[in-house]
């Protein structure tokens, strides 16, 4: 198996098409379904089924793509390995909940170049389940959670405190007032507990948003009230832009580095680690 054969099942994937697959691929249709038809006969299976409007994965095809995508990662990450410049002479690659780059992973990773400048960083956010997958398969190096797993194989270091404070387009709002047009953040599973608690009679949230930064661009286009990150709106609260909703209760969340215990970067990912604090 090479790696155009990978890209290849990945794209009819994504296209659900076979002819679709071939114009990105710049092949013919028919080099493109000679290779899927090779990959079937050297595994033994069917990967896709294929009727005449509607080309989908076989189970067997679903367990394979996601092998075929961890194999892909891992081949450019060897590539940047071998092709570091002279100034760079190590990667890590890091991946993060999407929703921890808005409020503290951006600043953290500038913080690291600028402090470790020989030193090649890939940047990753996906969510969590996600994360985990390439971080075992050996995609990513770390991985920056919310909610980080407890197992025996990975060392696990709290980075940040996020205070989560209730923010509304509109001046002296009450919480229930808030809550009559409000978007629903994704800030992970045990805020959402947290969150259900806290508002037991709430009514269902106008707007479902997964990232702080797209429900703050929302809220100050269109209006609404939103659980933020108190260190992103602070400018806009001095400004008046936003207002803070007082009698909302501060929701905090804890964010954790993970890394696999017997990691041959070990100490780079101790050092980087320490940039956090600053961050």
């Amino acid at each position: 198996m090479d790696i155009n054969t990978l890209r290849t099942l990945l794209e009819v994937n994504r296209t659900r098409h076979f002819g679709k697959a071939a114009g990105e691929l710049f092949l013919t249709q028919s080099a493109v379904s000679a290779r899927i038809k090779k990959l079937e006969d050297s595994l033994g299976v069917r990967l896709f089924d294929r009727q005449r409007r509607d080309i989908h994965p076989t189970p067997e095809g679903r367990r394979l793509l996601l092998h075929a995508e961890s194999m892909l990662a891992l081949w450019r990450k060897a590539q940047q390995d071998v092709a570091l410049s002279e100034h760079a002479q190590v990667q890590l690659a890091v991946g993060g909940i999407v929703s921890l780059w808005d409020v503290r992973l951006q600043l953290w990773s500038h913080r690291v170049h600028r402090n470790i400048p020989e030193l090649a960083l890939i940047l990753e956010a996906y969510g969590h389940d996600r994360l985990m997958r390439r971080m075992i398969d050996g995609v990513l190096d770390m991985v920056f959670l919310y909610e980080p797993p407890q197992l025996e194989e990975f060392m696990i270091d709290q980075v940040a405190n996020i205070s989560l404070i209730m923010v509304s387009g509109m001046p002296n709002q009450s919480v229930e007032q808030a809550l009559t047009d409000y978007i629903m953040v994704d800030w992970g599973q045990m805020h959402a507990l947290q969150h259900s608690r806290q508002f037991p009679d709430a009514p269902a949230p106008a707007q479902r948003i997964s990232q702080g930064t797209i429900a703050l661009n929302f809220m100050l286009a269109c209006g609404g009230a939103a659980y933020l990150s108190e260190q992103s709106v602070t400018p806009l609260l001095d400004n008046g832009r936003l207002y803070r909703v007082e009698d909302a209760p501060v929701i905090e969340r804890s964010a954790f580095a993970v890394y696999p215990r017997r990691s041959q970067r070990l100490e780079l990912i101790k050092q980087v680690i320490t940039y956090f604090d600053m961050a």
